[in-house]
């Protein structure tokens, strides 16, 4: 697979006014210790669950001629922020260690940590490397972000760009391809914002950004037909497939989350839920960036997704996107669908159980898979 989007906890230090999903917050004590333990006890089982390798191909050109050829795969660590403490230590560092080792013997990984970059040091930044991270991807290059409005994130920026100096981390924006593969070891640094001129520069519908009414998207602004959109995230062993995954264990076919998980990595299997849906229409629909063709297959036309896509913003703005159009279908329809796809899986894993394991031993394994 090309990328996986894996957030990793949803405790972050900042509580920004455009972020797309409000759980993304400071948490203190006993909220703190449960938003950690959850992700620390799943994050072993999702790992187990991701793909054997994240090796892909990819169609480029050669001399004139179109070839194949092998690419290694990403895995982007976010949240919230990883590099808060105690995610850091006790959630990010055995992670990194985790999909090192998953990956070292069968083609590597490149893993990549995004950060909003304020809580960076020398000593952080050296461990990372240590650890084995690729890229570390600074997100909070915006004026949504306090402190960070205008000239006042240059500060930060140079601080930054001194520390990655210091430590021997490249800008990316200055690889292309060809000297990726030259120097696939050189670890790389990239900044980036919620800012008109990026993809999310329209703001999703999500979280805070649509509770403070600050997505100025229409319905001619498809998120599916794009990176981290739905787009082409069935086709896992080709270029431009990604999912997301949350610190529960669901997984989705885009960042900004449909209204439903795929199924749940905690307990099964990513490519096990993947092969199993590739053959519904509604999910090739968001896999082909056409989500107002999902609901076909069930009676809802092209123009009832389209008029389902209307909606009034929190700040009383009128509102129509296709992501309006999707939550929708996903909690009218698709929903049940997604909830049998899943439990027919569970039932013929369970079967599989029984057919070998003692009845006390099936017992205890159906136990651990419902809690």
């Amino acid at each position: 697979m090309e990328s996986i989007y894996y957030v990793l906890c949803w405790h972050c230090h900042r509580r920004c006014k455009h972020c797309y999903e409000d759980r993304f917050r400071p948490y203190i004590r006993d909220e703190l210790e449960e938003v950690v333990a959850e992700a620390e006890r799943n994050a072993p089982r999702i790992i187990a669950n991701l793909p054997e390798s994240m090796r892909y191909r990819e169609q480029v050109e050669v001399d004139g001629k179109s070839t194949s050829v092998e690419r290694i795969g990403r895995i982007i660590i976010s949240g919230g922020d990883v590099m808060t403490e105690p995610v850091r230590e006790r959630v990010l560092y055995p992670t990194l260690e985790a999909i090192r080792d998953k990956y070292r013997d069968v083609g590597g990984v490149k893993i990549v940590v995004q950060t909003t970059g304020d809580l960076l040091t020398p000593k952080l930044i050296d461990e990372l490397l240590a650890l084995g991270v690729w890229t570390i991807s600074v997100s909070g290059m915006d004026d949504y972000h306090v402190g960070m409005e205008g000239d006042k994130r240059r500060k930060l920026i140079d601080k930054l760009l001194a520390m990655f100096a210091d430590a021997g981390v490249e800008n990316a924006a200055l690889f292309d391809e060809r000297r990726l593969q030259m120097s696939p070891n050189t670890p790389l640094y990239n900044m980036f914002g919620a800012t008109e001129e990026v993809w999310i520069g329209k703001l999703w519908p999500r979280g805070r950004a649509w509770q403070n009414g600050l997505s100025t998207a229409t319905l001619e602004d498809n998120f599916c037909n794009a990176w981290s959109g739905g787009l082409n995230f069935l086709n896992y062993g080709q270029a431009g497939s990604e999912v997301s995954i949350d610190p529960t264990g669901d997984v989705y076919p885009c960042c900004l989350k449909t209204a439903h998980p795929l199924g749940n990595l905690a307990e099964e299997s990513l490519l096990s839920i993947l092969d199993d849906l590739a053959d519904h229409p509604a999910i090739r629909a968001i896999s082909a960036g056409a989500p107002e063709k999902m609901g076909e297959y069930a009676g809802w036309s092209e123009a009832k997704f389209i008029e389902a896509s209307k909606t009034e913003s929190p700040d009383g703005r009128p509102y129509q996107n296709l992501c309006i159009g999707c939550d929708r279908f996903h909690q009218e329809v698709l929903g049940k669908v997604l909830d049998e796809r899943f439990r027919a899986r569970r039932g013929r894993r369970m079967g599989i159980l029984a057919r070998s394991e003692p009845a006390e031993e099936l017992a205890v394994a159906d136990a651990k898979l419902d809690s």
